[in-house]
């Protein structure tokens, strides 16, 4: 049985009436006569007695009618929801974030997404940058969000926006009198460096700013998250350089002031999926990311 088959039963069914229901099907009533005596053969019984008036129901008739308008009903909605999967408003995003990413951009452009497609499922994943590589491969993760990421051959690595760099400190610190802070200031004063982790990172990047501008670097800790690593700037372990969406964690005891350097002024913050993913969902969430970015003056991106 298919649907056509469906529809011309159901309308013969409640019209009683081959000229009504042809007409109502918008069909000449021949090729409706042909189509409802290839069902009944298909089903091998009669589903309709002709009389002089019109049709009746017989009973393996009924039986069809009490399941046809179902059965309808859900190849409709099954046709609407596969539509929607097919223009992106449906079906789930699974999103890898890390560390400080998750304190501003990332946040505002998953509520963008959420209200312009509320029916797709968000599932955030917290992954270091070795992770969201390996899992955008393995296909676990739709989409990451990163910084310092190298070009990839097989992912698309799009700059969203760059951050200024900050300092945090305790708010008694000596340095916290000071409007910006320069790396010279920093000259052999207890830091704490994060994420710590296996790929090039913001800790590298301090590293190699304190080596260019002549600066002793003073290690006290190193911590694979901001959140740990503010909250030991809170503890009075050391002062950190983070980006300035850090600064949205106001622990007590914490300030932030901006970082003055030649060769650590900003850090990006990028969007990684894999090339030619073919999945709507995906490409209606870059157009946000791209929306944002624009806003954030970045140019067109084009998943180079």
């Amino acid at each position: 049985m298919d649907l056509r088959h469906m529809r011309y039963f159901l309308a013969l069914a409640e019209e009683r009436n081959f000229g009504r229901a042809a007409e109502r099907l918008h069909m000449a009533q021949p090729p409706l006569t042909r189509q409802i005596r290839a069902l009944e053969e298909e089903l091998g019984t009669l589903l309709f007695i002709r009389t002089t008036k019109g049709v009746e129901l017989t009973e393996a008739g009924q039986a069809l009618l009490d399941e046809v308008p179902n059965l309808l009903s859900l190849a409709q909605r099954a046709k609407e929801r596969t539509q929607r999967a097919g223009q992106g408003l449906t079906g789930r995003l699974d999103v890898a974030t890390f560390g400080s990413g998750i304190l501003d951009a990332i946040p505002r452009v998953l509520a963008r997404f959420h209200r312009e497609r509320p029916e797709v499922k968000i599932v955030l994943h917290n992954l270091t940058k070795a992770e969201q590589l390996d899992a955008l491969r393995e296909r676990r993760i739709t989409v990451g969000f990163n910084r310092l990421v190298p070009p990839q051959d097989d992912l698309c690595v799009e700059q969203v926006m760059r951050e200024p760099m900050m300092v945090g400190l305790p708010v008694r610190h000596p340095l916290a009198q000071k409007t910006a802070i320069t790396i010279r200031d920093l000259d052999d004063v207890p830091l704490i460096l994060y994420p710590n982790i296996p790929m090039r990172g913001l800790a590298e990047e301090v590293m190699a700013a304190f080596r260019q501008e002549g600066a002793l670097l003073r290690v006290e800790q190193q911590v694979e998250d901001v959140l740990t690593c503010i909250a030991l700037v809170a503890s009075g372990f050391g002062l950190c350089i983070t980006t300035a969406s850090t600064a949205s964690l106001q622990l007590p005891g914490v300030t932030y002031r901006p970082l003055q350097s030649r060769h650590l002024r900003e850090v990006e913050l990028s969007c990684l999926y894999r090339r030619a993913d073919p999945s709507p969902v995906l490409a209606a969430f870059l157009a946000v990311v791209r929306g944002f970015a624009a806003e954030h003056g970045q140019p067109p991106l084009t998943g180079a």
